[in-house]
């Protein structure tokens, strides 16, 4: 909206043409969704509180997790809201990404919003039961697959990269689709399961987003994608205005899910971001490379599935517990020890990411 205002602006003022660079509009998106984080997470936090939704916790699990049953959750409310507010204050708004991945993450967030009402106000411990999750995650992934796969202008938006390999690009057709899906749906459940402990989760989104937003400013540009020898996605570098505003809103969240969490950010939150970063990953074709990033997300699904398979074969549990966190923390890890600790891994694994920008 501000930069149609600005668009205008300028034929008084030349100063205002200024807005049309991305990398202050993607600076404006981080600082706007801070600001907005900041300024209403504790009003957000009070109405929770007055409202008594709080968080219900596993008795089978960590014992030190016990004391944080009523903190109050469904926080990835301010999340989303500080995002989309964001975005549509500086993003380019005639630009079919920006919706794309906006109308994604509100979706996967409206699932998410299901399944914690039900827990947290109707009281009921299944929440959305799983069929019907996995239903509608199924039905916005094959709906956001299907019309990127019939809007794509260029045979490369259907290419599948592979990152130390320049020469070898694989045409998906109808495949497309197929990966799109499964990239979504599956980024969406790895960071829900990921969110198991203060800050956990938010912290590598955070990351793993600046460095998607990178991807995303680089692909949009004709000049450093041919230097770069990644793919040229016209219109992709607006996405970084998405990734700056997902970068203000998660440290804005994380002021206050910081360990001891005074808020939770619940399904609400995880679905959507993991959602957003999968869609994401997807147009500025860096599916590999989300995976590599998001390697902590990747460890935590591969636990849980380890631990189901080896149970329903053998009748043995490989881990503790699963998600591989509770599995440190019975193991004897205080909890910001297993924090700080996969924040530094997923440092680790974004750096490696970017570096695949020159190793090709």
């Amino acid at each position: 909206m501000l930069l149609l205002l600005a668009e205008y602006l300028q034929q008084f003022h030349t100063g205002f043409a200024v807005f049309q660079y991305l990398s202050l509009r993607g600076i404006l998106g981080v600082l706007t969704a801070l600001v907005l984080s900041l300024w209403l997470g504790p009003w957000l936090i009070r109405t929770l509180q007055l409202r008594q939704i709080g968080q219900a916790v596993r008795i089978d699990g960590p014992q030190t997790h016990l004391s944080k049953s009523g903190t109050p959750t469904m926080g990835g409310a301010l999340i989303l809201s500080a995002i989309s507010i964001s975005t549509l204050l500086w993003a380019d708004l005639s630009n079919r990404y920006v919706w794309v991945v906006l109308a994604v993450t509100l979706l996967f967030g409206a699932i998410g919003w299901v399944d914690d009402y039900r827990k947290v106000i109707e009281k009921n411990s299944r929440g959305l039961p799983s069929r019907w999750k996995y239903m509608w995650q199924s039905v916005f992934g094959l709906g956001a697959a299907i019309f990127l796969y019939m809007t794509a202008q260029t045979p490369v938006e259907t290419t599948l990269i592979l990152p130390l390999l320049k020469n070898i690009e694989i045409p998906l057709g109808i495949g497309f689709i197929v990966l799109t899906y499964f990239v979504i749906v599956g980024s969406s459940n790895a960071v829900n399961l990921t969110d198991g402990l203060d800050g956990l989760a938010i912290m590598p989104t955070v990351m793993v987003g600046g460095g998607l937003g990178i991807f995303c400013y680089l692909s949009g540009n004709v000049n450093f994608a041919d230097y770069l020898l990644i793919p040229y996605i016209p219109g992709a570098g607006e996405l970084i205005v998405f990734c700056g505003a997902l970068i203000g809103a998660g440290l804005g969240f994380l002021w206050f899910n910081t360990y001891p969490a005074q808020v939770f950010m619940g399904d609400v939150g995880a679905l959507a971001l993991g959602a957003a970063l999968g869609t994401i990953a997807v147009i500025v074709r860096q599916e590999v490379v989300l995976f590599i990033m998001g390697g902590v997300f990747v460890m935590e699904t591969l636990s849980v599935m380890i631990q189901v398979a080896s149970f329903k074969l053998t009748g043995k549990r490989v881990f503790r517990m699963a998600p591989i966190h509770h599995h440190f923390e019975l193991k004897g890890w205080p909890e910001p020890r297993v924090i700080v600790r996969f924040w530094i891994i997923t440092v680790i694994l974004v750096l490696v990411g970017l570096a695949t920008l020159k190793l090709r």
